[in-house]
């Protein structure tokens, strides 16, 4: 039998596969998506999705065990009711995984659910239950994401280590939870564990936690978690572990000494690696870097002029919002159009509690690149809306240009702080200055008040503090 053929055929249904499947349809392409497992990959199974709806569990939670503050009485004992909350992950998960699959059939997307190998630069064979089919396509996008990066331990038994799916799937509150690395993930599930009651313990390798992010909030946010009862270890190594009867003892060098830590369960979170085995890159002749990760030019496409890459495994930054505009720019070039991907301003958060977010460059990555900078702060203490709302913690940092005023960086950690950012990231997309968000009337009481303050204080003429 002869092969289907189609205009663009994608390999991979999370974020960046979906979106560029649903791209191509729209632009007039006959198009067939390959994945193996459900749609909306990683984020929307068992990643961004299913990791938020327990975050916020954990936020009406603490909520509840406050409500005095807000002059309600709670009678009777607070608890986590674990099958209901898995309930409603699962729930939220299945309607918008169910959504994608609407979205294909709206759009006039085949899903053929299976393994897709390269044979050649414009082959793909599937492998699944009804054995095996191939296609021929005009144009192939890859976006077969990453998958978690492993640690070999010496000592730790299987039965130890979860993973962050698994850490998603709570069957019983481990009394001692242990978080190496501590990332973007470490921090989110050391949140979730920390609220649901576990004694949870960080080791991190580097000075600090969030290394990538400004130094000053994420030392303000680590003083936070350790208020709250989160062991945080930087500068740190897990060497060994012990069995001892049902549990472990970690064994962790530290720059203090040696530290014998207890355990029930542990979650290794120290990267990803890109999910670019298996699936035929060298037969079409596509060039991947020494850690595998697909090369692509600013229109995503790779050494192979028919051939596109999006999302997680071209590396670079692995956030589902990022591999929408990838997977997007993917099909409109490779459906005619003149498509980049504009990474000037990339939001980038952290689940925490309270929430981190930023967009731009750090304090110390804007010194690094010899900037004269401006800094410009406001605490949310000082902030209605957040007095209203009980989360004063935390605050707001806006680096610039000293001369020009230009904004380089913001940096908000407080409540809310994943939608505060948007203003951020439309402001230095648009290369905005201080005096152009000052110019700008912000509603009260609002959270985003904190915004003009930190750009007024970065002039000399904060108000309200």
């Amino acid at each position: 039998m002869d092969p289907q053929e189609v205009d663009v055929a994608v390999i991979g249904g999370g974020p960046a596969g979906y979106v560029a499947a649903i791209r191509a349809a729209q632009l007039g392409g006959k198009v067939i998506v390959v994945e193996k497992e459900k749609l909306g990959g990683v984020c929307l199974n068992i990643g961004c999705i299913p990791t938020k709806v327990l975050v916020r569990s954990c936020e009406v939670l603490s909520a509840i065990k406050r409500s005095k503050e807000f002059g309600i009485d709670v009678d009777g004992e607070i608890k986590v009711n674990l099958p209901r909350l898995m309930q409603r992950k699962k729930r939220i998960v299945a309607r918008l995984v169910g959504g994608v699959g609407y979205l294909f059939k709206k759009n006039k997307v085949q899903w053929i659910k299976g393994e897709g190998t390269l044979i050649d630069s414009s082959s793909i064979l599937i492998k699944n239950e009804e054995g095996e089919k191939r296609i021929k396509a005009k144009k192939i996008i890859v976006a077969t994401g990453s998958s978690p990066a492993t640690l070999p331990i010496k000592g730790m038994d299987e039965d130890a280590v979860i993973t962050s799916t698994q850490a998603l799937d709570i069957e019983d509150i481990p009394e001692n939870f242990l978080i190496i690395g501590g990332g973007v993930i470490g921090i989110e599930f050391a949140t979730i564990y920390n609220s649901l009651g576990s004694k949870v313990t960080i080791v991190e390798l580097l000075p600090r936690i969030l290394p990538g992010e400004d130094a000053e909030l994420s030392g303000k946010l680590r003083q936070i978690m350790t208020k709250r009862g989160i062991d945080i270890l930087t500068s740190s190594t897990l060497d060994m572990v012990k069995k001892q009867d049902a549990n472990y003892i970690a064994i962790i060098k530290t720059p203090e000494g040696t530290r014998e830590i207890p355990f029930n369960k542990a979650l290794v979170s120290i990267g990803r690696v890109p999910n670019s085995r298996k699936v035929g890159l060298e037969n079409a002749g596509i060039k991947v870097d020494k850690k595998g990760w697909i090369q692509v030019n600013s229109k995503m496409q790779t050494n192979i002029p028919n051939i596109y890459a999006a999302g997680d495994v071209v590396g670079g930054y692995m956030l589902a919002h990022v591999a929408y505009i990838e997977g997007e720019v993917a099909a409109e070039n490779a459906m005619g159009k003149s498509s980049e991907v504009n990474y000037r301003a990339v939001p980038r958060f952290v689940c925490s509690t309270p929430e981190m977010a930023a967009v731009g460059l750090t304090e110390e990555e804007a010194k690094k690149r010899e900037y004269r900078i401006k800094v410009g702060r406001f605490p949310f203490m000082a902030n209605g809306k957040a007095l209203i709302i009980g989360e004063s913690e935390g605050m707001v940092k806006i680096i610039c240009d000293a001369e020009t005023e230009e904004i380089l960086g913001i940096h908000i950690l407080g409540p809310q702080a994943t939608d505060l950012i948007l203003e951020g990231t439309i402001g230095i997309n648009l290369e905005a200055t201080l005096q152009e968000i000052i110019n700008t009337i912000h509603p009260h009481p609002g959270l985003g008040e904190a915004i003009r303050e930190a750009a007024l204080d970065a002039q000399g003429r904060v108000i309200h503090i």
